[in-house]
């Protein structure tokens, strides 16, 4: 198994760890019973949920998080599949990308540390579609480092916490200094740390209207103690779906997964009427290699 990372390591000299003791005695009550959070869950599990978390909410990622980890236990198994098979068991959780990533991190595990996901966070990071939250966070969750884990959550939960913003202001070089600092000097205590403030951003620092009564470091909070005062930012556009390419490409993918072969275009046009914006999505799809044309023209998830 590689070394972790020296970065953050070792414990902070001070700073606010009295907060970071507060958030993780918080969470010992309230915190989801999650199945990548249980004790004993491996780096390889970790990773997989984490990656398939990106984006996509909680309980529509569990019943296919359990289904991937019975089907591939390890990262050997999975690399051992076909493009086609990972993207019909990703199912409908978006972004498929994700999947073939997934995919592509496993064939680099299996053929570069012998099938074990390694805890040094820059080799994680070396990994197909491993950036540096998702590297830090199998690092901590599945290897019990200690390591700063920021994702928006975290990044919300400090803005309001020690800057006294309202929301998160863009990423930051300093957003892993600013959580570091917080965590208990206790490793273990630290090591929780990290999922503790993620869970404290999604269940009460939450976006829009947070549910300041019922939050542990109420009485520390420089936003609170400044009034609560309201966002000055650009106005945060409201995503939506129906329309989009990412609902094309979603159905083009549902024709060619429960197809029993190659389909042809006529297939595809019949799920969604606007040639130009189909045309755009099939496009799309086989740049990202979602989707394979064949020789007579129709088209099939990758082999």
């Amino acid at each position: 198994m590689s070394q972790p990372s020296p970065a953050h390591d070792d414990a902070p000299d001070g700073g606010d760890a009295e907060v970071g003791d507060t958030i993780v005695d918080w969470y010992a009550g309230a915190a989801r019973d999650l199945p990548w959070r249980a004790p004993g869950t491996d780096p390889w599990a970790v990773l997989v949920s984490e990656v398939m978390l990106q984006q996509t909410p909680v309980n529509r990622v569990e019943p296919v998080w359990r289904e991937w980890l019975a089907r591939w236990p390890q990262a050997a198994a999975l690399a051992a599949a076909s493009p086609a098979e990972v993207i019909r068991a990703w199912g409908k959780l978006g972004y498929p990308r994700r999947a073939l990533r997934l995919r592509e991190a496993a064939v680099a595990i299996t053929a570069q540390h012998a099938g074990r996901v390694p805890a040094d966070v820059a080799e994680l990071e070396a990994l197909p579609g491993i950036g540096t939250y998702t590297a830090r966070a199998v690092a901590c969750f599945g290897h019990g480092q200690r390591q700063p884990v920021v994702d928006t959550n975290v990044r919300r939960v400090v803005a309001r916490l020690v800057h006294g913003r309202a929301e998160a202001a863009p990423a930051r070089a300093t957003d892993l200094t600013d959580v570091a600092v917080l965590a208990p000097v206790d490793h273990d205590r630290a090591v929780r740390f990290s999922v503790a403030v993620m869970e404290l951003g999604a269940l009460v620092c939450v976006a829009g209207t947070p549910r300041c009564g019922v939050c542990p470091v109420r009485d520390r909070c420089a936003w609170r103690l400044a009034g609560s005062p309201a966002y000055e930012g650009p106005p945060r556009r409201v995503q939506r779906f129906a329309g989009t390419d990412r609902q094309v490409r979603g159905r083009l993918l549902d024709v060619l997964r429960t197809a029993a072969g190659p389909e042809a275009a006529a297939e595809l046009a019949a799920v969604w009427t606007d040639d130009v914006q189909r045309a755009r999505c099939v496009d799309s799809l086989l740049v990202d290699g979602l989707v394979v044309q064949t020789e007579d023209g129709r088209f099939a998830l990758p082999d």
